[in-house]
Parts: C-alpha cells; sequence; structure tokens
C-alpha cells in the first residue's frame, strides 16, 4: 500500500502536468484536494529531488522541472515513500539483511517476494504521469475485465 502522502505526490504532478504554466501551492491545494502545509512539504521533497521547480512572486508558484514523460511513479515513490520491495533483502537502495533469516539464496520467502517486487518495479518503473492521464491502458482494462469473468465462473463454496 501507498501512503496518502505518496497519493497526494502523484495527484500535485498530475495537476502541475495538466497546467500550462505554474501553478500557486493554494490553486493545487484546492483542486486536489490536498492539506496546503502537507502539500508545501510534498512539493520541497520533489523540489529537492530535481522533479519540480518554484518560482517566486506574483506569476510564481510550482512547475514541473522534467516532462511528464521522465517522471515515472516508481521514482515518485521512493522519493516519497522509501523503497518499494516488500522485504528489506529485496530493496535496490535501502538494503538490509532479514534478521530471521539464515541464508538468502535458500529463503522460499525472498523468492516469491522477489517476483513480486520485480513485476511490482517494473510497473512502477515504466508508468509516467503523461502515461497516468494518457487515454491509454488496455491492459488494464483487459486485466480488470478478465478478473470479472474469472469471478462470475467460479462457484461460490458454502
Amino acid at each position: 500500500m501507498i501512503s496518502q502522502k505518496a497519493r497526494y505526490a502523484l495527484r500535485a504532478l498530475i495537476a502541475l502536468s495538466r497546467a500550462n504554466n505554474s501553478m500557486m501551492i493554494a490553486q493545487i491545494a484546492e483542486e486536489q484536494q490536498i492539506p496546503r502545509k502537507f502539500l508545501e512539504q510534498i512539493l520541497l521533497d520533489l523540489k529537492h529531488n530535481g522533479i519540480v521547480a518554484s518560482r517566486r512572486g506574483r506569476l510564481g508558484g510550482y512547475g514541473l522541472l522534467m516532462p511528464p514523460d521522465q517522471i515515472t511513479f516508481g521514482r515518485v515513490l521512493r522519493i516519497v515513500d522509501g523503497p518499494v520491495a516488500p522485504l528489506p533483502c529485496l530493496s535496490r537502495i535501502a538494503y538490509r539483511r532479514c534478521t530471521d533469516c539464515k541464508t538468502e539464496a535458500n529463503c522460499e520467502i525472498r523468492r516469491v517476494f522477489a517476483r513480486v517486487a520485480e513485476a511490482v518495479r517494473d510497473v512502477l518503473d515504466r508508468t509516467t504521469i503523461a502515461d497516468a492521464i494518457g487515454n491509454g491502458w488496455p491492459e488494464i482494462a483487459g486485466a480488470e475485465k478478465n478478473a470479472e469473468k474469472e469471478k462470475k465462473s467460479v462457484p461460490l463454496q458454502a
């Protein structure tokens, strides 16, 4: 699960990518229903990581420092929430050996979650803010339809 802070960061970036110019914090906060003080902290984190830039003055505000098609969900989540790996021994940026594991090579749990982590990274690191506001997503729509079909075809057990 991603944090509320990460959701707010992604919503703010989507709003900025739709704007022609920069947006004031108050405008983003109101449009996206994000608490202003929280948004200020989020935008500051994104600014320090080269995602957004700020400008002072009457025509100031925040704007994207890079094109929306270069800002991945994975990068934003790592900035805001830290590692996206489900286990510390699978993290690429904050690796830590699990305390209850005798050997990583033989850990059955690690093997399963390594596949999960790779799938999650694949989606998050290939999906951009531009993708999110686009009209695409046929693979997701198809997966949702298949899931609905499977639900209907599986008999309920008492």
